[in-house]
């Protein structure tokens, strides 16, 4: 039987346990920059990815939580843990602003703005007021295009070559990267009509609903809400057959659980493989069932 077990917040990051601050913050930076709900609008798993890098990035730079995550203090990552306050209940904000407010940076105007901004000063200071130029006329922006490449994992793995037709007829040789993921969309500069980006979006995904992300294994476990109340057993697909996975009672929508070196292999890396937990409530509910949640929310908003 496999367990559940703490996710890996270094492995999060791509990083190795220890990592100096600078390499810390550097490596946040790329994968935030990576998982952003803004810059992954196809991608369904961007969100929670997004969620688990800021929760990484939260907990190894705290040298309190760092050590008491290292001490197996803190549980995983999850509603009602404590771990970490998600700073995303209202909605994510834009890349570039989220890393100001985290880091407390604010990014130079670029330098032609600064050298309008200088000649506005100058013209102040000599007097002169001088009419604004009007400003160009808008530039249609070109629409891109996009391809559904669908993957084997062992292709997503080593890497593929494919060729693709565009709708001029044009053939374009295309190898995709090796240990490429489910959701990756790779760009095509220039190859979409009026010189825009031709994009090709990966699916790299199992009959079983198993999604390959690199050598990390990725599935979505639907749970009743008693299930996720009480806690349970549930046999759940891997790359090398189903296994036994417990859900521990009190789970929420969104809890991460981990099947270690359930994951892909390549060469000496070894993946695991994380089961995303996602609560599902009947469309229909039967008489009795209705009874009961009734009862349920009674309990709840009875007063202690």
């Amino acid at each position: 039987m496999a367990s559940a077990e703490a996710i890996d917040y270094w492995q999060v990051l791509g990083l190795e346990p220890g990592a100096d601050p600078a390499r810390l913050k550097r490596a946040f930076r790329e994968q935030a920059r990576r998982w952003h709900p803004d810059l992954n609008g196809n991608d369904p798993v961007a969100e929670e990815r997004f969620k688990l890098v800021n929760e990484a990035y939260a907990v190894l730079s705290d040298p309190r939580r760092r050590l008491a995550w290292e001490s197996g203090e803190e549980p995983l990552g999850g509603e009602g843990t404590g771990v970490v306050d998600d700073p995303f209940a209202k909605g994510f904000p834009a890349f570039e602003t989220y890393l100001d407010e985290l880091f407390g940076e604010s990014r130079e105007p670029p330098p032609r703005e600064r050298e309008r901004e200088r000649e506005r000063e100058w013209e102040r200071e000599e007097g002169r007021v001088t009419a604004s130029p009007p400003p160009p006329p808008p530039v249609p922006a070109a629409v891109g295009e996009e391809t559904l490449v669908d993957l084997l994992p062992e292709q997503a793995l080593a890497g593929e070559r494919m060729e693709l037709e565009l709708r001029d007829g044009t053939l374009v040789e295309v190898w995709t990267p090796p240990l490429a993921g489910d959701g990756w969309r790779l760009r095509l500069p220039g190859l979409a009509p009026g010189g825009a980006d031709h994009f090709l979006h990966l699916r790299v995904r199992t009959p079983e609903g198993l999604r390959v992300d690199g050598v990390r294994v990725l599935y979505t476990l639907e749970l009743t809400p008693a299930e996720a109340a009480l806690g349970c057993h549930h046999l759940v697909p891997t790359m090398e057959g189903p296994v036994r996975l417990r859900v521990p009672a009190g789970s929420s929508s969104g809890r991460l659980l981990r099947l270690r070196g359930r994951g892909l292999r390549w060469g000496e890396r070894v993946g695991d493989q994380i089961v995303e937990l996602r609560i599902v409530v009947p469309p229909q509910l039967s008489e009795a069932e209705e009874a009961l949640y009734r009862r349920l929310r009674e309990l709840a908003d009875a007063p202690e």
